[in-house]
């Protein structure tokens, strides 16, 4: 199976930065694409990022112009750079990445999440 491990979520002020790092590791063969979602307390869980493997990006609405997507495939890990952070951008944030694993199966995998908090 394939892990993803984020890091980087804390509490942060409205207006403040945070970097979400996603590092991959296990049977992977090659990535599709690789991106991140979140939910918030009493909301449906969102795409917030995603990048594919040719690099193209999508960004949710909310979103665009605060937030950029970035990957380092050397280290299987994606990137989620937060700026001008407002708050309801507050939300468990979670990795997701598709592909193949080393059978050539897709795999399509989540992690833990981290949460973000974003308040005075």
């Amino acid at each position: 199976q394939v892990q993803l491990v984020e890091s980087g979520g804390g509490l942060v002020q409205p207006g403040g930065s945070l970097r979400l790092s996603c590092g991959a590791s296990g049977s992977i063969f090659s990535f599709n694409s690789m991106g991140w979602y979140r939910q918030a307390t009493e909301k449906e869980r969102e795409l917030v990022a995603a990048i594919a493997t040719g690099g193209t990006t999508i960004y949710a609405d909310p979103v665009k112009g605060r937030f950029t997507i970035s990957r380092e495939n050397t280290k299987n890990t994606v990137y989620l750079q937060m700026n001008s952070l407002k708050p309801e951008d507050t939300a468990v944030y979670v990795c997701h990445a598709t592909g193949l694993n080393h059978d050539y199966q897709p795999f399509d995998s989540w992690g833990q999440g981290t949460q973000v908090t974003v308040s005075s």
